[in-house]
């Protein structure tokens, strides 16, 4: 990457939204020609991460994440016996179809509406003992009856299903003939095999799923710098997640070199190991030193983060990714850009800037397959609820095992908010859709560029320096106004 005034640009301290990426000439014939594929250890078809906050990645996104050629990081707070579950789940999981969701004929409509709002497609299926399909119920199935109704009598046994042997195409088109968004997938014996949309009919056709060398689904975990952080990452490497992620707000301090070096003493060279986070070169040096194989950038930028606000602390977003991975790349490493995603250029301008994959957070907050429940406020518009991994609702469930004054001192320190309304956007209420959005736009971010692959795109990149006046004519503006 160079800068359009290498002479002016290089010595401002700039984020996101003061950057744009200028035009070249592209000799190819179709954005879907340019490659997404990470470099930086394999596992992926594209860059994107979601973060390891308690309200985002759990078990619904771990396993999107990988079907759709990402990656999932669960979150440190989360207990073992937990993370066991998950990633038990994620590697048994179909490569291909999500899961379904599932009750007994004997079950009631009550406990229908308990599960139905955890899937975009808001399908739940009635199976028997032996997981063989017998109905379907959908949300218009509900209107009108008690809540004691019993699935069986709720279900609609007209049924569209699709086996393991239709191909995409062939399924796509029978739900558009059926009017139906969804379809179960069940064998010749009509046990369930998983869940097909219309839409992941085509998401999985163009994105290829990441996978471990067994060929199950991937799935990574976060560990705290505190002193149980070697046995915690031991056990995970047990679970056989693919990735160990140390994380703490400031990494670049002597708690976060020496968990490093024990984790690498447990870990040996078996799965990756990313550290962070940090915001300057002499922090990536330290950690790559320590044994980091990624650095994870950033100080400040996430949604949910006031970092910035309480200490003054941090650094633009762009200028950190740029100055670390510029020291990354020198130690033959690499890093993650993490937070600050609000638009699909901005994945673009982090991989111009030399990261290898980006993490994003609030950005799949909204979404059917993030933790926790849907709400509706006043006006019926359904929102989940978001915070902060340093807000002090984090630090209270973080510090629970502690004695009550204890854990009163370290609730003293936040930086973080504790509640925030995440609206689930019309048209992406997915995580796929997200997904899909930010891939497309990063496609076509290459070909303006004038490249194939992400890689290129650190290459050949020629990064301008705006004013905020140009970021906002960039932006839509063709709303009729009222």
């Amino acid at each position: 990457m160079r800068f359009l005034h290498p002479e002016r640009d290089e010595q401002l301290e700039i984020s996101l939204d003061d950057v744009f990426l200028l035009p070249g000439f592209f000799d190819g014939s179709s954005r879907s020609e340019v490659e997404l594929t990470p470099n930086d250890f394999v596992g992926g078809s594209h860059p994107l991460v979601s973060a390891n906050m308690n309200n985002v990645t759990g078990k619904r996104m771990g396993e999107t994440m990988a079907r759709l050629g990402g990656l999932g990081v669960l979150p440190q707070d989360m207990s073992l016996p937990t993370v066991e579950r998950i990633v038990g789940h994620i590697k048994k999981a179909d490569i291909r179809y999500d899961t379904a969701l599932t009750v007994m004929a004997g079950a009631t409509l009550r406990d229908v509406q308990g599960i139905i709002r955890k899937r975009s497609h808001g399908m739940v299926l009635v199976v028997d003992d032996d997981n063989r399909l017998i109905g379907v119920i959908t949300s218009s199935n509900l209107r009108g009856k008690d809540q004691y109704t019993r699935a069986a009598k709720l279900m609609s046994r007209e049924l569209v299903t699709l086996s393991p042997q239709t191909s995409n195409r062939e399924a796509f088109l029978l739900m558009e003939r059926s009017h139906v968004k969804a379809a179960p997938v069940v064998d010749q014996a009509r046990h369930v095999l998983g869940i097909l949309t219309r839409d992941d009919a085509v998401r999985t056709e163009l994105i290829t799923p990441s996978l471990d060398s067994a060929g199950r689904l991937m799935v990574a975990a976060a560990v705290g710098i505190s002193a149980r952080a070697p046995k915690r990452a031991a056990r995970l490497l047990e679970l056989e997640v693919d990735a160990l992620v140390l994380d703490t707000a400031h990494g670049h301090q002597r708690q976060m070199i020496e968990a490093l070096r024990a984790v690498r003493k447990v870990c040996g060279t078996n799965v990756p190991l990313v550290a962070g986070n940090v915001c300057t070169a002499e922090g990536t040096r330290a950690l790559i030193e320590a044994g980091a194989d990624i650095v994870k950038v950033n100080v400040g930028p996430g949604a949910m983060c006031t970092t910035r606000m309480q200490t003054g602390a941090g650094r633009p977003t762009f200028t950190s990714v740029l100055h670390c991975s510029r020291e990354a790349r020198a130690l033959g490493r690499h890093v993650w850009a993490d937070g600050g995603v609000r638009a699909p250029r901005d994945v673009a301008l982090y991989l111009a800037a030399g990261a290898s994959r980006v993490m994003v957070g609030t950005l799949l907050a909204g979404t059917y397959e993030s933790p926790g429940d849907i709400q509706e406020d006043h006006a019926g518009a359904l929102y989940k609820e978001n915070y902060g991994m340093a807000s002090a609702r984090a630090v209270q469930e973080r510090t629970a095992e502690l004695g009550p004054f204890e854990a009163a001192v370290k609730q003293m320190f936040q930086e973080g908010i504790s509640t925030s309304r995440i609206y689930l956007r019309e048209g992406f209420e997915s995580a796929g859709a997200h997904i899909v959005d930010v891939l497309t736009g990063l496609q076509s971010a290459c070909t303006y560029v004038g490249v194939r692959n992400v890689t290129e795109l650190y290459e050949h990149a020629v990064v301008g320096v705006q004013s905020s006046a140009g970021f906002s004519e960039g932006r839509p503006h063709g709303r009729i106004r009222k």
